[in-house]
């Protein structure tokens, strides 16, 4: 049994891109599977990391590390600059409430953790996107709370020291448990079985986002304008960031690094925030969130001829 399951995460991950998109819809059209996944978010999610963090190659990593600047400077602009930008604009036009504070909130998120993977998939740089992804996870209990608490002034029915614990337990456990798989396994057997752990990603990342679509064909009938309107916000925001991001980057790091950091830039991890989250929170900022998954899941479709073109343009 075990080589026809292997053969089928091979699969999974190899068709990655076309999985994502299919399965980002499929959670919308038959809310009983929506429903009935929505309270394993949380789990899928520590799995997730957990998966995404047996994948780094510690030599490739200390690589990067090696260029501490470039490092440090994707994190700051990631974490700190990118929120702040963001914040400045949704100011500047007047973007108040709910929404106004969940694309700021969005905008203070870690990569997301499939991010290495959504640059294999589209031929970029999946090292320096596993690095900032994983320092960023690894940081985001300390930057994001205050930032998402702090600049809006939105209440998000949980206090600076709960969101900053929830997070830091979402994000050590699974580095904890990678950490002892690895030390198990062996880093031969991770490497031979490397593209089904990949696989294994693209499906927990479809199952995770059969449950964050838990309520949203109902929020499309009741009220499709404010869907619609949120769907739009989503897809400016993460093309947005990947954009700034990338011309910010094109000319001190080169261009395959900068188009890297433009995924990963755009490409958010809202679901930390959706499992560490109380069910108090405002449910517009919750429901926002879930409108942030179709950028990410279509990201590897959509983008995948822009990016064949520019590196034909800009590296080749």
């Amino acid at each position: 049994m075990g080589f026809p399951l292997v053969r089928f995460l091979e699969w999974s991950a190899r068709h990655g891109g076309a999985l994502l998109g299919y399965g980002v819809f499929l959670g919308v059209l038959l809310p009983p599977l929506a429903a009935a996944t929505r309270d394993v978010v949380t789990p899928v999610v520590a799995c997730l990391m957990t998966l995404v963090l047996l994948r780094v190659d510690f030599g490739q990593v200390l690589g990067y590390l090696r260029r501490p600047l470039l490092v440090a400077a994707l994190l700051a602009w990631v974490l700190l600059a990118c929120p702040l930008i963001v914040f400045a604009l949704v100011r500047l036009l007047g973007l108040e409430g709910p929404l106004g504070g969940a694309v700021v909130i969005m905008a203070t998120g870690c990569a997301a953790t499939s991010s290495p993977a959504f640059a294999r998939m589209v031929g970029l740089d999946g090292e320096i996107s596993l690095v900032v992804a994983v320092l960023s996870t690894l940081l985001i209990p300390f930057t994001a709370p205050p930032l998402a608490l702090g600049l809006m002034g939105i209440d998000l029915a949980i206090s600076l020291t709960g969101l900053m614990g929830r997070l830091a337990l979402v994000v050590g456990l699974p580095l904890v448990i990678s950490l002892v798989i690895r030390r198990l396994a062996g880093p031969a057997r991770l490497t031979t079985y490397g593209r089904s752990v990949d696989g294994a990603v693209v499906l927990l990342v479809v199952l995770y986002g059969f449950g964050v679509m838990d309520g949203l064909q109902a929020a499309i009938l009741a009220d499709p304008l404010w869907v619609a309107g949120g769907v739009a916000l989503a897809f400016l925001g993460n093309f947005g960031l990947n954009l700034l991001t990338a011309l910010a980057f094109l000319k001190p790091a080169g261009p395959r690094i900068a188009l890297s950091a433009g995924l990963l830039s755009g490409n958010r991890n809202m679901a930390l925030y959706l499992a560490v989250l109380p069910a108090a929170t405002d449910a517009r900022i919750l429901m926002f969130f879930a409108l942030c998954q179709f950028p990410l899941f279509l990201s590897p479709v959509l983008l995948r001829p822009v990016y064949d073109r520019l590196r034909a343009r800009l590296i080749s």
